[in-house]
């Protein structure tokens, strides 16, 4: 093909369709590759989303595409399998052993989260097992309610949780790890800590019902908010060659960027989860947009001199 996209974004999820929105508004030549693999598609709705809150994940992508599409911006289902640079532009391969050239690359592919591996999280994850309780909280607010996670996390979030029900538990699944004031601060708050080994969840109607624990006893629960870390879906950043920034709060493999959402490598943007930025639909269209806007800015510093923001500059290239 010998057409040269201006960006190219990885990704379709809500970073990415956010940032095709700003490239596409800007008259810059963009393709959006999405392999249709966002972590909450399984989520019965997105909480807290000004304008589309409750909406369903699926309902908002298809919103978004309906948008680019007026803009010109492409989006093609694939994955891509490599992304290399060839005479001063980068060829993205796909998996179908096509390719595409383009001047910029922008890696907004998300995580995939890490819920604990115990039988009944699979159909209950992103509902009623929950990573964020600003997503899910007030779904399961007034009712019983569970934490599985260890040490200072697991105080943490207990604390926060705390806010949306005054019955909650902390399940240590054998050992919470607790010191005497992780004990104090829970029980100050009114939350219970149970350490048995955890074996299952129940679920009635689609929903948690009960924690089920290896000596067969059950306690009854409608919410349960897991610690749970993120990763990288595949090595594409790695073979590009851009910084990873090391274990984060939440994400082990976060892709390190500067204030212009630049990677490492010249030419290449990353923005949302992937940087390791708060897991949330809101956060990811933010972070989508600001950095579509750098994109175009880097394409404007090229063609026609614009300068750069001041405190954008330091150790990573300009462009």
């Amino acid at each position: 093909m010998n057409e040269i996209w201006d960006c190219i974004v990885v990704g379709g999820g809500a970073a990415g369709l956010s940032a095709g929105l700003v490239l596409g508004r800007a008259s810059r030549g963009t393709l959006v590759i999405d392999a249709g693999q966002q972590s909450n598609l399984t989520a019965a709705g997105i909480g807290g989303l000004l304008g589309h809150d409750g909406r369903p994940p699926a309902e908002l992508y298809a919103l978004g595409r309906g948008e680019l599409a007026s803009y010109g911006v492409q989006v093609h289902a694939a994955e891509v399998a490599d992304v290399d640079r060839v005479d001063g532009v980068f060829a993205v391969r796909l998996a179908d052993g096509t390719s595409q050239r383009t001047r910029r690359v922008l890696l907004v592919t998300g995580m995939a989260y890490l819920p604990p591996e115990l039988p009944g999280v699979d159909g209950l994850w992103g509902r009623s097992v929950f990573h964020c309780p600003f997503c899910h909280g007030w779904e399961v607010a007034d009712q019983p309610l569970a934490v599985l996670a260890r040490g200072d996390r697991a105080v943490h979030l207990a604390l926060l949780l705390r806010c949306w029900s005054d019955d909650i538990v902390v399940l240590g699944d054998g050992s919470t790890g607790l010191d005497d004031a992780g004990h104090a601060r829970l029980a100050a708050a009114g939350v219970e800590v149970d350490e048995r080994s955890v074996a299952a969840l129940d679920a009635a109607d689609g929903e948690l019902s009960a924690v089920v624990f290896t000596d067969g006893s059950r306690l009854p629960r409608r919410g349960l908010l897991v610690a749970t870390g993120m990763r990288q879906r595949d090595r594409l950043a790695e073979r590009l060659g851009v910084d990873i920034t090391g274990p984060g709060p939440a994400a082990e493999d976060p892709v390190g960027v500067d204030p212009l959402c630049r990677t490492s490598v010249p030419g290449v943007f990353a923005a949302g989860d992937l940087t390791g930025e708060m897991p949330q639909v809101a956060a990811a269209i933010a972070a989508g947009s600001r950095a579509a806007a750098a994109v175009v800015q880097s394409l404007a510093a090229e063609d026609y001199g614009l300068p750069l923001p001041a405190e954008a500059t330091g150790a990573l290239s300009d462009d």
